[in-house]
């Protein structure tokens, strides 16, 4: 049955026509947007190796960038190359330890050059370190790649431009006096789905797989388990922090993170948090255009629960 647009639809368009094709397009656009995550999140274009992942890569995996520099703070304050002044600033304590990684040697730079905490991810020599570690971590089909998020983005994108579209014919309908209780119930759900599929993972599969891997390799290193860093060196306590956090820092040496104005927080070990840099109502679909209900003429069968 063809619906035609009766005289003062909004838009010149019925309820139930708009309604109809609203939710053909916002269906295709979410079975779309949902292809895509999971494939981002299985991606697997490049061929995994065997080797082990060090703690910094753990953390990058496990926290991003500042966990990764946490990390290796970690690291080097178990090795005793730094320390803090009391002015809260790094310093360093002899010379630099053999075996650093280059964003320890950057860190340790920077501790030279008396830099605080808090803006190291911000030095230059850092950045390039980090990046390293980033890039190292895409190859392995661990990490999910900028161009890779930026496809998956641009699914959630036009998820948006429907929900605006569907807000601007609701503000309309309800500025017409027309039922629009469907099309509030329909965009509350893809407000929700919108909100969900928002930030694109930035975790493989693989690299969740390989984050619980080193994880149940190393439950000795909890701060809950109360560990003996000095026992486990330099590379333990790095490890420590990569998997659970500044508390492991703080179990280490309280003093150093008290007065390096470390955070103390926990991991989270969800791979970057929610699912995405993750982040979910209801509607009266009764409604009145000249005495008329949803289940009326003018209702859901004519002037429509579309607006």
């Amino acid at each position: 049955m063809i619906v035609h647009a009766a005289s003062g639809d909004t838009w010149g368009i019925s309820g139930p026509t708009f309604l109809r094709y609203y939710l053909v397009a916002t269906a295709v656009v979410v079975v779309v947007a949902v292809y895509h995550r999971i494939r981002l999140a299985a991606n697997s274009t490049t061929a995994m190796t065997a080797d082990p992942l060090g703690p910094q890569q753990v953390a990058y995996l496990n926290g991003g960038p500042r966990l990764a520099v946490n990390a290796a703070i970690g690291g080097l304050r178990g090795s005793g190359a730094i320390g803090v002044r009391p002015d809260r600033r790094l310093t360093t304590i002899g010379a630099a330890p053999t075996g650093l990684t280059p964003l320890d040697q950057a860190i340790h730079w920077a501790a030279h050059q008396h830099a605080r905490v808090g803006d190291l991810p911000r030095d230059e020599r850092v950045r390039v370190a980090l990046d390293q570690i980033r890039n190292g971590l895409e190859q392995r089909g661990l990490l999910t790649n900028d161009a890779q998020r930026a496809r998956a983005r641009f699914w959630t994108r036009l998820l948006i431009g429907l929900l605006g579209l569907g807000v601007l014919r609701l503000a309309s309908g309800l500025f017409s006096g027309r039922p629009v209780g469907y099309l509030l119930l329909t965009l509350v759900a893809l407000l929700i789905v919108t909100l969900v599929l928002r930030r694109p993972p930035a975790v493989t599969r693989a690299g969740r797989a390989a984050l619980r891997g080193v994880r149940r390799e190393h439950t000795h290193l909890a701060p809950a388990s109360a560990p003996a860093y000095a026992t486990y060196g330099a590379a333990g306590a790095a490890m420590g922090v990569a998997l659970y956090g500044t508390a492991s820092l703080w179990a280490l040496d309280p003093g150093f993170a008290e007065q390096a104005e470390i955070q103390r927080q926990a991991a989270s070990g969800s791979g970057w948090s929610g699912g995405a840099d993750g982040s979910s109502g209801g509607g009266d679909s009764s409604g009145s255009d000249g005495g008329s209900s949803c289940g009326g003429g003018g209702g859901c069968g004519g002037g429509g629960c579309g607006g």
